[in-house]
């Protein structure tokens, strides 16, 4: 689910980097959910699409493979206006997101 290789590689495995980095995603990916729950809420596909959109490129910092999938599908439902997919996409992003989350969390905590 979780493959920090990348991030460990893009930081010639300098650890507190490596936490400095998994903190801004534990920051910024939890505001980013709350925007995008607001945009499905609402039915403003074309945020949602760019905080989907948004959110791609610290998911291969972290190595959450699947979400930046789920990502992807979310932006290709909204270019092709298939709107009936989103929401479970959406809920398929934030549950993957949560499953990650706490493996992020205990490598922050690992001394």
């Amino acid at each position: 689910m979780t493959d920090l290789s990348f991030l460990q590689h893009f930081t010639k495995g300098d650890t507190a980097k490596m936490k400095r980095y998994i903190n801004i995603y534990l920051t910024v990916a939890p505001k980013t959910f709350q925007q995008m729950q607001q945009a499905v809420r609402t039915q403003d596909w074309e945020q949602l699409r760019i905080q989907a959109h948004s959110l791609k490129p610290q998911t291969d910092y972290m190595g959450i493979h699947g979400l930046k999938a789920v990502l992807e599908d979310i932006e290709k439902n909204v270019l092709e206006e298939k709107f009936e997919k989103i929401h479970k996409l959406y809920e398929k992003a934030l549950a993957i997101h949560s499953e990650s989350t706490p493996l992020l969390k205990s490598f922050i905590d690992t001394p």
